[in-house]
C-alpha cells in the first residue's frame, strides 16, 4: 500500500489515497500497526482520502493512533488539503470542499505552505458536545469539575468534536498525563472528550497544551485550538482573532462575527512509501485463536506433567508408532510397554 507522512505543527499522520481502486477499511488492528512508533511507520493518526458522497471534492475518513475513529481533526484536513495539491503538483481549486462526519470543511491553500480551513460554528449547547455539565441549553462556561482531587474550572466546545478547555496560570506545571487522560474519559463526558490547558499570555496570544482524545499527548490539535479561542473570548480572555501557541508551532484562529471559525497554520509532506499490512483481525481471527489455543495447551502440559510421565508418553508413543509398521504387538492396556530398546528392536 502506498502512503504519504505529513505533518501540521508536529501533529503527524499518514495519508493513504483511496479515490480510486478497490475500497480502503483498515481495521483497529492495522491502523495501531500503523501509527506504530517502533514496529509501524509512525503517527498520530490514519487519514483516508476517499471519493465524495454528497458534492464535495473529496472526503474524509481519519482514525487516532488507538484505532478510534473521531468526528475531524483540524490538523489533519490541513495535511489533507497539501496532500491533494500535492498529487496535482499544486494545481488544485483555491477553495476546496472536504466532506467529514463533523461536515463540510473548506480549505484554502495559503502561501509558504500554509493551509486556511473555514472550521464551521462552534457547538456550546451540552447536548451537542456532549457533555452532562451545565444546565438546560445554556453554553458550559467555567463549570466546575472534580478530577483526582482537583476543582477544575471546564469550558466546553464541540467543533464537530469534544472540547473541554480549562484556563489555568502556566500550562507547563500542569501533570498532563495524569490529567489528561482522567478528564477524557470523566463521566461527565460520555463520548470522552479532547482535554485543553490553556494559558493566557494576551487577549491576541493564548499558549495550549493538550490531550487528545484516542491519541494521548500531542504537538497540536486544530479543532482545540479553535475549541480554546472560543473558550477564551466566552471567558473575556481573548479577542475573537487570536494566535495560539503549541508544542508544534502555532495556529491563527479568527472566530469571525458571522460565527464561523478560521483556522490557519502549516502542513507539510515529511516522506513517502509503500507499506505491507498485516492482514486484519476479521482474517486472521481464527488462525489467531487456534494458534494461541494450542500454545495455551502446551503451556499447560509442560506446567503439569512431571519428566517421569512425559518419558513414559515418549516410550508409549515410540511403542504404538513400532507396532503399526509391523513391530511387536502391543500388551493391553494397562499393561507396561517391553523396553524394546533393550531386545535390540
Amino acid at each position: 500500500m502506498e502512503f504519504a507522512k505529513y505533518q501540521g505543527l508536529g501533529n503527524d499522520f499518514v495519508v493513504v489515497d483511496g479515490r480510486s481502486g478497490p475500497p480502503i477499511d483498515p481495521s483497529p488492528t492495522q491502523v495501531r500497526q500503523l501509527c506504530d512508533r517502533r514496529w509501524g511507520i509512525g503517527a498520530d493518526g490514519v487519514i483516508l482520502a476517499l471519493p465524495p458522497r454528497q458534492g464535495g471534492d473529496l472526503r474524509m475518513r481519519i482514525f487516532n493512533g488507538d484505532g478510534s475513529e473521531p468526528e475531524m481533526c483540524g490538523n489533519g484536513i490541513r495535511c489533507l488539503a497539501r496532500f491533494v495539491a500535492d498529487q496535482h503538483q499544486g494545481i488544485c481549486p483555491d477553495a476546496l470542499t472536504i466532506e467529514t462526519m463533523a461536515g463540510p470543511m473548506r480549505t484554502s491553500l495559503q502561501d509558504q505552505g500554509q493551509v486556511t480551513v473555514d472550521m464551521g460554528e462552534p457547538h456550546l449547547e451540552p447536548a451537542a458536545i456532549p457533555t452532562t455539565l451545565g444546565v438546560d441549553a445554556r453554553p458550559v462556561v467555567a463549570e466546575r469539575l472534580l478530577v483526582m482531587g482537583q476543582l477544575l474550572e471546564v469550558t466546553a466546545v464541540s467543533m464537530g468534536n469534544p472540547h473541554a478547555v480549562i484556563p489555568v496560570a502556566d500550562v507547563d506545571q500542569v501533570d498532563l498525563e495524569q490529567l489528561g487522560p482522567a478528564v477524557e474519559t470523566h463521566s461527565a463526558f460520555p463520548n470522552r472528550t479532547n482535554v485543553h490547558f490553556l494559558q493566557v499570555l494576551s487577549d491576541e496570544q493564548l499558549r495550549l497544551r493538550t490531550w487528545e482524545r484516542g491519541a494521548g499527548l500531542t504537538m497540536a490539535c486544530g479543532t482545540g485550538a479553535c475549541a480554546a479561542v472560543v473558550a477564551a473570548h466566552l471567558l473575556g480572555l481573548s479577542q475573537r482573532k487570536t494566535r495560539v501557541i503549541l508544542p508544534g508551532g502555532t495556529l491563527t484562529i479568527d472566530w469571525q462575527d458571522n460565527n464561523r471559525v478560521f483556522m490557519t497554520g502549516p502542513a507539510q509532506r515529511t516522506f513517502v512509501g509503500h507499506v505491507a499490512l498485516d492482514p486484519t483481525e476479521d482474517g486472521a481471527s481464527a488462525d489467531t485463536e487456534a494458534a494461541a489455543c494450542a500454545q495455551a495447551k502446551a503451556m499447560s502440559f509442560l506446567a503439569n506433567t512431571s519428566l517421569d510421565e512425559m518419558l513414559e508418553l515418549a516410550a508409549n508413543s515410540l511403542a504404538r508408532r513400532t507396532q503399526r509398521r509391523g513391530g511387536t504387538p502391543l500388551p493391553p492396556p494397562g499393561e507396561p510397554v517391553p523396553d524394546w530398546g533393550h531386545r535390540g528392536h
